[in-house]
């Protein structure tokens, strides 16, 4: 029996949905509207406001799951405990953050590969990552869903399972590779199908040149971040779903770490300027 039915639950998707777009608006609109590289004081506390984001949600979810669960006739006529399932939705939640914050690393290390090799100037980065954490929403809103209907089978569970295992042991003995994105099978589609300009022009993602459109480097940059993100999210996704079988936890804890991903990376970043210097 779902916790949190979505036919139930639907307008809290949206809610949810509409707080993090509204988030996303002002980190664009107001504090990043001009173009600037993110600094290390600005970018840790951007990281201290995403987890403290993130635990005060988590709380409130806690409270709130506490008073709904105690009105709840389908939980009181199974048998539930409504105190016991409130701290354990609480405990899934914050353990699937913890979860994907962590797999989210990986995600950094491509973002220092891809800006390098594009050349992306630090005060465009913040744009690139902006755009692409929000393909990220996107996909891993879609990633959710698919599996939310895939875990109705329990062999899918097995399935899953024996997937993440797989890829840990191929993490484990498989050669390094350097990451080369411009030999990326999809980058090069793209490149045949739409012109790209050699530099850059300003913080566009798009030109237009003698009548044509054309793309340039920063969108291939984002493209390449997209497409990695869904590479992450293969594996992300499946091991939080081994933490808890409720889609709505798994979408929002998702999410907030998604959120602090940017903050994070130029948090590292910076400090490892600061460390060079």
């Amino acid at each position: 029996m779902s916790l949190f039915p979505f036919a139930d639950y639907w307008w809290f998707y949206g809610a949810f949905t509409l707080f993090v777009l509204a988030l996303l608006a002002l980190d664009l609109g107001v504090f990043h509207r001009k173009a600037h590289a993110v600094a290390f004081r600005e970018a840790a506390t951007w990281s201290v406001i995403w987890v403290a984001l993130a635990l005060a949600f988590n709380y409130g979810f806690y409270r709130y799951a506490l008073w709904k669960f105690a009105d709840d006739p389908r939980l009181a006529a199974a048998g539930v405990d409504a105190a016991a399932s409130a701290r354990q939705v609480g405990l899934e939640f914050l353990t699937g953050y913890i979860i994907e914050k962590s797999l989210s690393v990986d995600n950094i290390f491509v973002f220092v590969i891809v800006f390098g090799f594009f050349a992306v100037p630090a005060a465009y980065q913040h744009r690139i990552l902006f755009y692409g954490i929000l393909g990220a929403l996107v996909f891993r809103s879609i990633f959710i869903a698919v599996g939310s209907v895939l875990m109705q089978y329990h062999w899918i569970i097995w399935l899953f399972g024996g997937f993440l295992v797989l890829t840990g042991l191929k993490m484990l003995f498989a050669p390094e590779k350097p990451m080369e994105p411009d030999r990326n099978p999809v980058i090069r589609l793209f490149r045949k199908m739409v012109p790209v300009t050699g530099d850059l022009h300003g913080q566009r993602f798009f030109v237009r040149l003698k009548g044509a459109w054309h793309a340039t480097p920063l969108f291939l940059a984002l493209l390449f971040i997209e497409l990695t993100d869904i590479i992450f999210a293969v594996d992300s996704v499946p091991a939080i779903f081994a933490i808890t079988k409720e889609p709505l936890i798994v979408y929002t804890s998702n999410v907030f770490a998604i959120l602090g991903l940017r903050a994070l990376y130029f948090l590292l970043a910076g400090r490892s300027s600061r460390s060079t210097c």
